[in-house]
């Protein structure tokens, strides 16, 4: 597992910025301390483009080229916290986007596995996280729907997309006991889900409405 501290003193943002927002996060009801240190020691200004830096630590989502956004901080730490639990050590990721969210995971599992679409995406990600010195990382482009099961099954499944329903092939990567984190439906109406697999039996529970992007077959 990585250090949590890894990224702390990354980039010129000031310790009292990133405060502020572990701190609002806190009050809107985040409570695992890891997944707030691991918000606090992540350079979000390095996961966006420079014009947009100075906004990087704000709750809000971000545009990050392509029509695809960066989720607002408050997300990453509920879906993050969401698939946390004893025993989780190996988590796929469905839309690596900028790479903020992979960055986040990394410092709290042993491995990450995070399949990204869009070529130009992919690449971009993959430079700032060797930059980052995310080591635990693989990743891939790919067609998300279809997951990476040469690699599961897996502990934990974060999808940072919405597709209408969930794809089989994720519920079926996921191993016994895993949490698969999905926004599910159209955009103007998405249900944060948590799906937990137990047996051959998956137990759905609502935790927020959302609104992300669609979730997209094939790969560009």
């Amino acid at each position: 597992m990585k250090d949590e501290n890894q990224f702390r003193g990354a980039g010129m943002t000031s310790a009292r910025t990133r405060d502020r927002l572990v701190q609002l996060l806190n009050d809107q009801g985040i409570q695992n301390t890891r997944v707030l240190d691991a918000i606090r020691s992540t350079p979000r200004h390095v996961f966006v483009d420079e014009a947009l830096a100075s906004r990087a630590y704000e709750n809000t989502a971000l545009p990050i080229g392509h029509n695809q956004t960066l989720s607002q901080p408050y997300v990453v730490a509920r879906m993050t916290e969401a698939i946390l639990g004893e025993g989780v050590k190996r988590v796929l990721e469905v839309g690596t986007g900028s790479g903020y969210q992979t960055a986040v995971l990394s410092q709290l599992v042993d491995s990450v596995f995070s399949i990204e679409r869009l070529e130009a995406l992919y690449q971009r990600a993959r430079e700032r996280l060797r930059t980052l010195g995310c080591r635990n990382v693989s990743l891939r482009h790919g067609d998300g729907f279809k997951g990476w099961p040469e690699k599961g099954p897996f502990d934990a499944i974060i999808v940072t997309a919405s597709p209408l329903s969930i794809p089989d092939a994720l519920l079926e990567q996921l191993a016994p006991g895993g949490r698969l984190v999905i926004p599910v439906g159209e955009r103007s109406a998405q249900e944060l889900k948590l799906v937990i697999r137990e047996g051959n039996q998956f137990h759905a529970e609502f935790l927020d409405h959302v609104r992300f992007v669609p979730l997209l077959t094939g790969r560009e």
